[in-house]
C-alpha cells in the first residue's frame, strides 16, 4: 500500500483544483476526486456484513464504477480491475477500497505518492487515520466572501449565501480542529490569497511540509494536458488552463449585494477571525433577519437558485455527471 498519501481538505471553489494541477506536476498521482467516501458512506448498510463475499464484491464494483464513470477520466484507467482492487485492501472497509483505488491510479501513471482532493475527507478522519500510515493533510482556505460569489456563481452547489456561509463556518471548523489534533508536522494550511499572490513561495512551504523538492514545473500546472483535460469538460474548471490569476481576490466587494456580505460575515465571524480574514462591517448583523422563518425562506430560495443553474449546465457535462450518480441512485433504490 502506498505510504506517501496527502489529502486535501477544506471546501470547494477555493483553489484545490489549481493546487491539485500543482501537486501532480511536481510528481505527485492527483486524479479529479470521485469522491467515494462521502458518496457511499451513507449507503453503506445497502451492502450489508462486508465479510459476505457477495456484499464485499458488489462494493469494490460500486467503487471502481465511481471512478470509471468520473466527469474527469482518470487516465490512463479505462477500466478498473475489480480482483487486483480487492486484493489491494488490508481489510474489508471503504476507506481500503478508496486507498486501493489511489494506489492503482498512481501505479499507473508510475507515481509512488498520492494526493486526494476530495475536501470533505476531512469529515473521515478516524478512517484515515486508522488506515493509513501518518498521512498529511494540506488544508486550503480562501475568503469565505470570494467563495460565496463563485458558489453562487457555479452550476452546482449550494446558491444562497447563507447556506453556502454555513457549511464554509462548518467546514473551516472541522479543519482547525483537525489541524489542532494533528500538529504542524502532519497538518499544513495555506490560503488561496497567499498560492495566487506568491505561489512560487507558497508551494516552496507546502514542499518542505511534504518533503520534497520544489519543481519549477509546478508553476506551469496549467499547461498541462490534465488541466486541458479537465478544462474542457465543465463551466466548473473553465480557468484550469490559464495561468494564475493573481488578481482573483476581494471580488465580492462588486460581485456581492450589502445585505450579503453581511450575512457571510455574520455567519463565519468566529473562524473568519481565527484565518485572519478582516471584515468589512463592524457590527454585520444590523439589518438582517435571521429569524427560524427567515432561515426557512432563505432554505426555499436556495433550492429555487439550485433548479435554475442546474438548467445553465452543459448537456454534455449534465449527462456525465448524471451517469456517474446513476450508480449510487440505482444503490439508494434497492433493498438494504
Amino acid at each position: 500500500m502506498n505510504q506517501s498519501s496527502v489529502f486535501m481538505v477544506g471546501e470547494q471553489r477555493s483553489g484545490s483544483n489549481l493546487l491539485r494541477l500543482m501537486l501532480a506536476s511536481g510528481g505527485f498521482a492527483a486524479p479529479h476526486p470521485a469522491h467515494v467516501l462521502s458518496r457511499v458512506t451513507p449507503l453503506l448498510p445497502r451492502f450489508g456484513d462486508l465479510q459476505e463475499d457477495r456484499n464485499w464484491e458488489r462494493l469494490v464494483d460500486t467503487c471502481c464504477t465511481l471512478v470509471e464513470r468520473n466527469p474527469v477520466p482518470w487516465e490512463p484507467l479505462d477500466s478498473l480491475d475489480r480482483a487486483v482492487i480487492a486484493a489491494g485492501c488490508r481489510d474489508r472497509s471503504l476507506v481500503a477500497v478508496f486507498g486501493a483505488l489511489m494506489d492503482a491510479y498512481a501505479q499507473a501513471n508510475g507515481r509512488s505518492r498520492w494526493a486526494c482532493k476530495s475536501m470533505g475527507v476531512v469529515n473521515f478522519l478516524d478512517e484515515l487515520e486508522r488506515y493509513f500510515e501518518a498521512p498529511r493533510y494540506v488544508y486550503l482556505y480562501r475568503d469565505p466572501r470570494d467563495v460565496t460569489l463563485s458558489f453562487t456563481r457555479a452550476v452546482v452547489g449550494e446558491k444562497h449565501p447563507y447556506l453556502i456561509a454555513s457549511r464554509w463556518a462548518e467546514r473551516q471548523r472541522a479543519c482547525l480542529a483537525a489541524g489542532d489534533r494533528l500538529g504542524p508536522e502532519r497538518f499544513h494550511g495555506l490560503s488561496y490569497e497567499a498560492l495566487t499572490s506568491d505561489p512560487r513561495g507558497t508551494l516552496t512551504g507546502l514542499c518542505r511540509f511534504l518533503g520534497i523538492e520544489f519543481r519549477e514545473e509546478m508553476l506551469e500546472g496549467h499547461a498541462s494536458s490534465a488541466a486541458a483535460s479537465a478544462a474542457g469538460r465543465s463551466q466548473l474548471w473553465e480557468n484550469l488552463d490559464r495561468p494564475v490569476m493573481k488578481s482573483n481576490t476581494r471580488k465580492y466587494l462588486s460581485g456581492l449585494q450589502e445585505a450579503e456580505i453581511r450575512m457571510v460575515e455574520v455567519t463565519c465571524a468566529d473562524v473568519m477571525e481565527r484565518l485572519g480574514y478582516e471584515r468589512e462591517f463592524e457590527d454585520p448583523a444590523a439589518g438582517l433577519d435571521l429569524s427560524p422563518a427567515a432561515l426557512e425562506a432563505y432554505a426555499a430560495e436556495n433550492e429555487r437558485l439550485k433548479g435554475l443553474k442546474r438548467e445553465e449546465m452543459d448537456p454534455e457535462d449534465r449527462a456525465r455527471r448524471r451517469l456517474q450518480l446513476s450508480t449510487l441512485e440505482e444503490l439508494a433504490e434497492s433493498a438494504p
